[in-house]
């Protein structure tokens, strides 16, 4: 899923994520939009080439979108620390340049970092993409989004609470903003919001392993025998061998009669 944020833009990928490429701005002379809009499409298509194109392009005096390219380039080949290290030189590029972008390439850093499992740094990433307030609409809600799973992460619940207020608002279309929500909230004990935000995750990623896997965690806390089971046998009947998957067949299997000495 991680990768499918980062090249959003390129590839149309779920969700469209604050990581998202920023738009080019009229403001750029023809050949430099052209070499970007290139190097942004050949990351999604052949990532080890658009790597060769962005670091050609540095040597060649390539600016912050040089680097936000080269970053591209990483995450499609998993290198999610180098990455959001080529992010983060974007970001700050685009800062020296007072470009409005630096934002979505702060995002695309904090992003990068949650893959590469440091959320400290994602953090820091992110609350300088909100900082500004520059974000709006869907990118804004999406970086909330990824900065409170940086606070799950480092056990700040409070203000992962906050930020997942702000993300079921204004990212209310990825499924991802309910599913991290209604799971905060059965752990924290909060089953009516939970099962409210459930049901929205639902209404738009019923065929989601995770969505029905937690549909099932959070009936089961409720008390719902029936529920929890039907949840997650729809959980184990999706996207076979993910994470998601076997953890709805850990689940079922505390059902299985015991067998008979």
């Amino acid at each position: 899923m991680m990768l499918a944020l980062l090249l959003a833009a390129a590839q149309a990928a779920h969700p469209a994520h604050a990581t998202n490429p920023a738009p080019v701005l009229m403001a750029d002379i023809s050949p430099v939009r052209q070499r970007y809009e290139n190097c942004l499409q050949l990351a999604a298509k052949n990532p080890a080439a658009a790597e060769k194109e962005a670091s050609s392009w540095m040597l060649g005096g390539g600016t912050f979108l040089a680097h936000q390219c080269l970053g591209l380039a990483y995450t499609a080949q998993s290198r999610w620390s180098a990455g959001a290290a080529e992010f983060e030189l974007a970001a700050r590029g685009a800062d020296v340049a007072r470009d409005d972008r630096s934002a979505y390439f702060w995002a695309q850093a904090g992003n990068a970092w949650l893959a590469a499992k440091d959320a400290g740094r994602a953090r820091a990433d992110l609350d300088a993409a909100l900082a500004p307030h520059s974000l709006v609409g869907l990118q804004s809600g999406e970086a909330y989004l990824d900065r409170a799973r940086a606070y799950v992460a480092t056990g700040n619940m409070a203000a992962a609470r906050a930020d997942l207020d702000h993300a079921v608002v204004e990212a209310d279309r990825d499924p991802l903003a309910w599913l991290l929500s209604a799971t905060l909230a059965r752990r924290t004990g909060d089953l009516p919001r939970a099962k409210k935000d459930i049901a929205e995750a639902l209404q738009r990623a019923s065929n989601d392993a995770s969505v029905q896997l937690e549909a099932g965690n959070i009936a089961a806390k409720d008390g719902d025998e029936a529920g929890a089971k039907a949840a997650w046998g729809r959980a184990a009947a999706l996207q076979p061998g993910s994470p998601a998957n076997r953890s709805a067949v850990a689940a079922l299997a505390q059902f299985d009669a015991p067998a008979k000495p």
